[in-house]
């Protein structure tokens, strides 16, 4: 049983950093989809956000700290005209949204490092202003042991770090248990579908934004009974996951 010291991020969440791999960017982008779902809610507010995704690499390859630099991340924009506009921001990011290799918290030569990655970066990131998240990855497609261990190392890791976790790995396993013939999963039995980075995305979107992603009209290029479908078991999963620190396994 999971259950996660923090619930909500306790404010209004207007940038996000990602911080990750390749589960992160494949699709457009689980930050993409996250700011489109966004602006189908919010059209007159723009969510800002940046991601860094080191292909095949874990938590402790990125130098988060070098993020923060002056003059760098968000320090400048494009309007509508395709203008420069140079941004003064008080603070960079609200949020830095941080996830390890697919495998490496549960991997008994990495998990050790993962633990470690994710103090140091927490404590970074605190130090800038911002708050610091952790995303929960899912199971491989032929491996569904590792949707408990993952969310065990995850939770543990949010609670240490007083740091709310993004269940991801639980709505993958939720939206296959009621739909097995979903393909959430690339041939690589790993990687996710657009299909799986849309669940990811509505997931990051429902946790974040503690608001609902069911309805809102960014559907990318999946059917709407699909993208209904996911959107509603994101948001089980996260309602779930916050109030009892386990999923449903209820249809």
């Amino acid at each position: 049983m999971w259950r996660p010291k923090q619930t909500d991020i306790g404010e209004e969440v207007g940038s996000i950093l990602y911080v990750g791999n390749s589960f992160l960017s494949f699709n457009n982008g689980i930050g993409w989809h996250v700011s489109r779902l966004h602006a189908s809610a919010n059209p007159a507010t723009r969510l800002r956000a940046t991601s860094v995704a080191i292909t095949g690499g874990g938590l402790d390859w990125h130098d988060v700290e070098s993020y923060f630099r002056p003059k760098a991340f968000g320090s400048y924009s494009f309007d509508e005209a395709n203008n420069v506009v140079f941004n003064d921001l008080e603070r960079l990011f609200d949020v830095v949204l941080m996830m390890d290799c697919s495998q490496c918290p549960i991997h008994p030569q990495l998990r050790a490092t993962f633990r470690a990655s994710a103090k140091r970066h927490s404590d970074t990131v605190r130090r800038h202003g911002a708050k610091p998240a952790f995303l929960m990855t899912w199971a491989y497609q032929d491996r569904p042991l590792m949707t408990a261990e993952l969310a065990e190392a995850c939770t543990s890791v949010g609670d240490d770090n007083d740091a709310l976790v993004i269940p991801a790995g639980l709505a993958f396993a939720a939206a296959l248990e009621r739909r097995s013939e979903l393909h959430l999963h690339m041939n690589d039995k790993s990687h996710p579908t657009l299909a799986g980075t849309y669940l990811a995305a509505c997931t990051v979107y429902a946790a974040l934004f503690r608001r609902s992603p069911i309805g809102l009209a960014h559907v990318s290029d999946l059917d709407a009974a699909t993208a209904h479908f996911l959107q509603s078991v994101a948001l089980e999963t996260v309602e779930a996951y916050y109030r009892t620190g386990e999923t449903s396994s209820e249809p």
